[in-house]
């Protein structure tokens, strides 16, 4: 299990106002899968571990323990030619 990650899971959905049950119906697991997750018992799928950022709003670095911020997304630029990389680049140099 990841340290931290099952506290991460359980605080994020105490904070969303969400039970367990609820949790699981989202996500097609059982409830007792949820509370696994929580209590450090097992570790979600990459496949669930996404489906549960997405549901708390919030990084899988954040669940993780590799951010801080729980709001700290990374774009993919990798897909960008040179010319679109500098336009990118100069445009978020014009909001600092």
């Amino acid at each position: 299990m990841v340290r931290g990650l099952g506290e991460k899971l359980q605080s994020q959905r105490m904070l969303h106002k969400l039970s367990q049950k609820e949790v699981a119906s989202v996500l097609g697991v059982s409830p007792a899968v949820i509370s696994n997750y929580e209590n450090g018992e097992r570790t979600p799928s990459v496949e669930i571990l996404m489906s549960l950022a997405s549901l708390y709003h919030c990084s899988t670095d954040y669940l993780l323990g590799l951010s801080k911020d729980k709001n700290d997304k990374l774009i993919d630029c990798s897909m960008l030619s040179d010319k679109q990389m500098l336009l990118l680049e100069n445009f978020l140099a014009s909001f600092q």
